[in-house]
């Protein structure tokens, strides 16, 4: 029997620890076959970006073209889209499709710094949320797509609300961003009450990508056929592992262990 394939849109992290990079490493530690279309290229390691190179939108819009006219997806995600013309195209192509569909909106990273032009903050609002299956925001990002100050659990499930309302079926907002909220994230769907989900904080300093990773693996478990509150649980076990062996490289913060399972 053929792999599950699953494809992940957005940015190249030179330093492999983010981005493309931990979502390919994502998918073929949970035996997932990744393809993959850049949406810009970035110049980074374990201390910070030093450079981002968006690819033109037609760029983007040919390489998932050629994935989607061949392969067989059974999922797919996105991830850091930088400005408006890259967020267009990206909604133009999975706006037909009939598949599972995660929008991680990387807009803030969790320690607050913008990953995006301003005009793309609209755009991802009237394009991309609406096709959403499930979106992943971190507090950050829920704050500035919801126009809500977050400052505690009640807070979270007042944005859950309003990000549901623009129309994702479903929301995962992620609370690793406030020392009270780590280890729990609040998932809030259609179609069931809102949740917390919850695993003991693991003491690292070394969390360089987790919120790729953790997208990358619901979108690995939704190829392979789980339905989407199962596969969030499942993706948290998986990123809970990855952060308990996270590498110590580089001289900043460094990437968690994706391989981990293999260990």
């Amino acid at each position: 029997m053929p792999p599950a394939i699953a494809l992940t849109i957005g940015g190249s992290d030179s330093g492999g620890g983010a981005g493309i990079q931990a979502d390919l490493k994502t998918f073929l530690a949970l035996q997932v076959h990744g393809c993959s279309a850049i949406s810009c290229v970035t110049a980074q390691n374990t201390r910070g970006v030093t450079r981002v190179d968006a690819l033109p939108p037609e760029a983007l819009s040919a390489q998932i073209e050629a994935v989607l006219t061949d392969l067989p997806v059974a999922a797919l995600k996105t991830g850091m889209l930088l400005n408006a013309g890259l967020i267009a195209a990206t909604a133009r192509a999975l706006e037909p499709l009939a598949l599972p569909r995660l929008i991680d909106p990387v807009m803030v990273s969790r320690a607050g710094a913008v990953l995006l032009e301003p005009e793309a903050i609209a755009a991802y609002r009237t394009l991309l949320l609406p096709l959403a299956d499930l979106i992943t925001p971190n507090l950050h990002e829920a704050s500035l797509l919801s126009g809500c100050s977050i400052d505690g659990p009640a807070a979270v499930e007042v944005a859950a609300e309003r990000l549901l309302a623009l129309g994702p079926a479903a929301v995962l907002i992620k609370g690793g961003g406030l020392p009270q909220l780590r280890g729990r994230d609040y998932l809030l769907s259609r179609d069931g009450e809102g949740r917390w989900l919850e695993h003991a904080p693991v003491e690292t300093p070394h969390t360089h990508g987790s919120g790729c990773t953790l997208g990358a693996a619901i979108t690995a478990w939704r190829a392979r056929g789980l339905g989407c509150s199962a596969a969030v649980v499942a993706a948290k076990i998986y990123v809970e592992g990855a952060l308990r062996h996270s590498l110590a490289i580089g001289a900043g913060q460094g990437p968690l262990c994706h391989w981990h399972s293999l260990l």
